[in-house]
C-alpha cells in the first residue's frame, strides 16, 4: 500500500518499506539469469516487466474501476536501482558483493531517483486555513477505505465490528 497513493509516499516509511520489498524478486531473476546464462541484465528486465504490470494494474483498476486520477497512484521508479544492481553484479562477478553493495545501492538510489516525480507533491499549500502538502490535499479530497479519514467517518457511524473496534 505504501506505493499506491501519492499521499502515502512520505519521507519515512515509503523510502524504507518499498525498496526492501521491491529488491527481492529482481534479485532472484538476476541470480537466475546470471547463474544460468551469464546475462547481466536480469534485474532490469524483471523491473521493466514489473512496471509494465503495475501500470496496467494502476490504469485498469484505479482509473477504469474507481476513476482515481492516474497521477495519484503512479508506481515508483525502480529502473535506476535495477540498472545499478546489474552493474554491480557485472563488475564484481560476485553474488555476495552484489547482495551487500548492490542491495545497499538499490536502497540508497531509490529516493533520489523518485524525487523528481514525488518532489512537486511535497509543495506546501494552504487550504481552508490549514497548511498541508499537495499529496495530503489529494488524500483529503479522494478519501479511500483504510485511511485514517475513512476510519474516522466509520467511527461516527454505526459500522462497528463485534469487538467494539473499527
Amino acid at each position: 500500500d505504501w506505493d499506491f497513493w501519492t499521499d502515502w509516499k512520505d519521507r519515512r516509511l515509503w523510502v524504507t518499506v518499498v525498496p526492501i520489498v521491491a529488491v527481492t524478486f529482481p534479485a532472484a531473476v538476476q541470480a537466475f539469469a546470471w547463474g544460468r546464462y551469464r546475462l547481466p541484465w536480469g534485474a532490469t528486465v524483471c523491473v521493466l516487466g514489473l512496471l509494465f504490470g503495475e501500470w496496467v494494474n494502476r490504469y485498469f483498476n484505479f482509473w477504469g474501476w474507481t476513476y482515481f486520477p492516474v497521477n495519484f497512484v503512479f508506481p515508483s521508479q525502480l529502473i535506476p536501482s535495477a540498472i545499478l544492481l546489474d552493474v554491480v553484479l557485472l563488475l564484481s562477478n560476485s553474488y555476495t558483493f552484489t547482495a551487500v553493495a548492490g542491495a545497499m545501492g538499490w536502497g540508497l538510489i531509490f529516493y533520489p531517483s523518485n524525487w523528481p516525480v514525488v518532489g512537486p507533491l511535497h509543495v506546501p499549500v494552504e487550504y481552508n486555513g490549514m497548511m498541508m502538502t499537495l499529496a495530503d490535499l489529494q488524500g483529503y479530497h479522494y478519501v479511500r477505505t483504510g485511511t485514517p479519514e475513512y476510519i474516522r467517518m466509520v467511527e461516527k457511524g454505526t459500522l462497528r465490528t463485534f469487538g467494539k473496534d473499527v
